[in-house]
């Protein structure tokens, strides 16, 4: 299970004479800390630091152990990561160490910086003298301790099992902590620190070997893999294997055997709301109220139409009661009625009455041919006074006018051609799709199966005309290396471009180069500047069958799928990419292999590239490094395996250990694994215990030995554990 924090202020610090000590158990992963005597530590959170900005002033503070999920409200804490004490196992940022240990005395109930009672902490095995002694100058300086005591977790926890009778006087202390694990050789109850052993490979690594798997094997869920919650999968379901190459090759296998030991853990997930079809009634009230609206505004644009109608009308008889006066004024005072009117000639009047009865006949909604014709006519008549005169009936002037009519009337009638035979396209393109349609209503499945086959044909055709553009000859389009390539394949009007080149280098190139002296030669240039591509870059009728062919499939055939268009950096094999809903089964992480393979690296540390001995291994050198070669000594060492730490939870990892050392051991020799009743807060219990005896004060180092004797003293300083 995981572990949980405690951080509740306690009230009942006044209540402990001076002469109680205080327990802190300084792991590199937990803190606790407490009262001796007591078999529960009063305080326990992560031993661990963050300095976030609050989001609005920018003001920045120190939140020590589990930050607050409320915090994210108020205060950034992406852009600061949490920050250790330790280095490895051993303290080195003391700036850190004050503020944990402010908040631990805090959360205790201190209520001054001064802490008038005495201190016994953990340390590792083999504590450089340097971060011993800045602790005890942090305790002393700082917090006025009278007494400090310094001592190490796991010989704590040896001799509190101990005491319960789960391990002897002689034996081996195996703690896998949270950055290294020790191997520590007790004989008569006492720790020999001459035979330890240590690997740098601890519960960190293992949960940071399973983040890093998990992030490969499910990458879309990384922001989901936070630290604390891979504490937890660790905790809850990794076990050590007892053979860890057969295990792996049962879970490659797949048997049933590997699917009952899979986990799975289920994100949360919400499945895609379904859509029903809308019922009859339902379909009937749209189509309903879509008709309502559609009336409307047929009715609106009736309205307007015919505003519009009367508008142009009174405009139109204006117009012609205007010309009807302009016509029974004398010539002399025209132009005085003109200026009363706004216009400047009888012409301006003539084409205002022709613009105006155009816009008339398009209101009513007359033919298009008839007004097409009399647009023409108009046009011919108003636009072109000029086109019928002969040239020496005219003036210069006259002349360039005339040339400028005859282009905008080529010009415009030209463009009544394009729109004529747009028409025309349009209704055929309709004729078509009503015989399609009738086709189609006789007989609707051999209409499909001749609309597919169609379709395939197409595009075959399109497609071989895109490889020839592209490969020349090789049709097929896999051209062997020297095959010609785009810009290199000659139709036939290139061809005719290079014979006459060719022609021309050779007949003509003799002797004296003479190109371009003859008008003969200029013809020729002209030839091989003729634009003869048509054949190429004209449109391609196939194209545009394809393209109607295609868009009608889709209307008839549901699952009718268009094929890709190949160019010539894609394969005519590419696949479309197909996106499906996600299901449940995309939000569940599962544990298989990972389960076995992390906690593997307590044993084989070199899969994570850290080239050290294994826990197996380390028990043979810390029996080797002791000074006297008893064989009976290492019986009853090895007859008394204790395990402690937070990495001993792992199921199955007594029988590993044990068939570990076996193999190292001679045959027949004594060998027993235990584990601690509690590998976690054993350590902090078995030194409430130690503090609690009254013979305690004789093994601390007092504020007074520290300013007379100094900080080298530390250096002979050695606890016994024995009282």
């Amino acid at each position: 299970m995981p572990f949980i924090s405690k951080i509740e202020r306690q009230t009942d610090y006044n209540r402990f004479p001076s002469s109680t000590p205080i327990v802190i158990d300084n792991g590199a992963s937990y803190f606790r800390i407490g009262w001796a005597g007591e078999t529960e530590p009063r305080v326990i959170f992560r031993n661990i630091i963050q300095r976030p900005r609050h989001k609005t002033t920018g003001e920045t503070v120190t939140v020590v152990g589990d930050h607050d999920t409320a915090l994210l409200r108020y205060f950034d804490c992406t852009r600061s990561g949490p920050r250790s004490a330790f280095d490895g196992n051993v303290v080195f940022q003391f700036e850190i160490m004050e503020y944990i240990l402010d908040f631990a005395f805090d959360r205790l109930g201190a209520n001054g910086s001064r802490i008038d009672h005495p201190i016994l902490i953990t340390e590792c095995v083999c504590n450089p003298v340097q971060s011993r002694s800045k602790m005890a100058e942090l305790l002393f300086e700082t917090y006025g301790v009278p007494s400090v005591a310094f001592g190490v977790d796991a010989a704590f926890s040896y001799k509190y099992n101990q005491l319960r009778g789960i391990c002897e006087r002689d034996g081996l202390a195996i703690c896998p902590g949270f950055t290294t694990t020790h191997v520590i050789p007790f004989v008569d109850g006492e720790p020999v620190y001459k035979g330890c052993s240590r690997t740098n490979i601890g519960g960190y690594h293992v949960t940071d070997n399973l983040k890093q798997l998990l992030s490969l094997k499910y990458p879309h869920h990384m922001a989901r893999f936070t630290w604390e919650k891979i504490e937890d999968l660790k905790m809850e379901h990794c076990y050590i294997a007892p053979d860890y190459a057969l295990e792996a090759r049962l879970f490659q296998k797949g048997s049933k055997e590997a699917e009952d030991k899979t986990r799975c853990w289920q994100l949360p997930w919400v499945p895609p709301p379904i859509e029903e079809p809308p019922s009859e009634e339902e379909i009937a009230r749209k189509a309903a109220i879509k008709e309502r609206q559609g009336q409307r505004l047929r009715e609106m644009a009736e309205a307007k139409r015919s505003s519009r109608i009367n508008e142009l009308e009174n405009q139109l008889q204006g117009l012609e009661f205007l010309l009807q006066q302009l016509g029974q004024v004398q010539e002399e005072e025209i132009p005085s009625f003109l200026s009363k009117t706004g216009y400047v000639s009888k012409q301006e009047i003539e084409s205002t009455i022709t613009k105006v009865s155009q816009s008339l006949r398009k209101a009513k909604g007359e033919a298009k041919a008839e007004q097409a014709e009399n647009e023409e006519k108009a046009d011919s008549s108003d636009k072109y006074p000029l086109i019928n005169i002969p040239d020496n009936m005219l003036t210069a002037e006259q002349l360039k006018e005339k040339k400028r009519q005859i282009f905008l009337k080529t010009t415009t009638e030209g463009r009544q051609r394009a729109k004529q035979k747009r028409v025309e396209e349009e209704l055929e393109r309709e004729k078509k799709n009503r015989e399609d349609e009738e086709r189609r209503l006789e007989n609707p499945e051999l209409y499909l199966e001749q609309m597919r086959t169609k379709y395939k044909e197409l595009f075959e055709k399109v497609e071989q005309r895109k490889r020839l553009k592209t490969n020349g000859g090789h049709a097929n389009g896999n051209s062997s290396s020297g095959a010609v390539g785009r810009g290199e394949r000659l139709n036939a009007a290139q061809r005719e471009r290079m014979r006459l080149l060719t022609t021309a280098a050779f007949d003509r190139g003799k002797g004296e180069d003479n190109f371009g002296a003859k008008d003969e030669d200029w013809q020729l240039y002209k030839l091989m500047s003729k634009d003869n591509d048509d054949d190429d870059d004209g449109p391609d009728e196939n194209e545009a069958e394809l393209a109607r062919v295609c868009s009608r499939l889709q209307e008839i055939d549901p699952t009718f799928v268009p094929k890709p268009e190949t160019t010539p950096s894609q394969p005519t094999s590419a696949e479309i990419p197909r996106v499906r809903p996600l299901t449940k089964e995309d939000f569940q992480v599962v544990l298989g292999v990972e389960r076995f393979r992390c906690p593997e690296i307590l044993f084989r540390p070199n899969l994570v590239g850290i080239d050290q001995a294994g826990l197996d291994e380390m028990t043979g050198v810390s029996i080797r490094r002791l000074s006297t070669k008893n064989e009976a000594l290492e019986d009853r060492l090895t007859s008394s395996i204790f395990m402690t730490g937070g990495c001993s939870l792992f199921p199955g990892i007594n029988e590993r250990l044990e068939a570990g050392v076996r193999m190292l051991r001679p045959c027949g020799s004594p060998i027993k694994v235990a584990r601690a009743s509690d590998p976690v807060l054993d350590a902090w219990r078995g030194a409430s215990v130690f503090a609690a005896n009254l013979q305690f004060q004789q093994q601390t180092f007092s504020r007074a030995d520290y300013y007379e004797k100094g900080e080298d003293w530390l250096r002979q300083y050695q606890l016994r554990y024995t009282l």
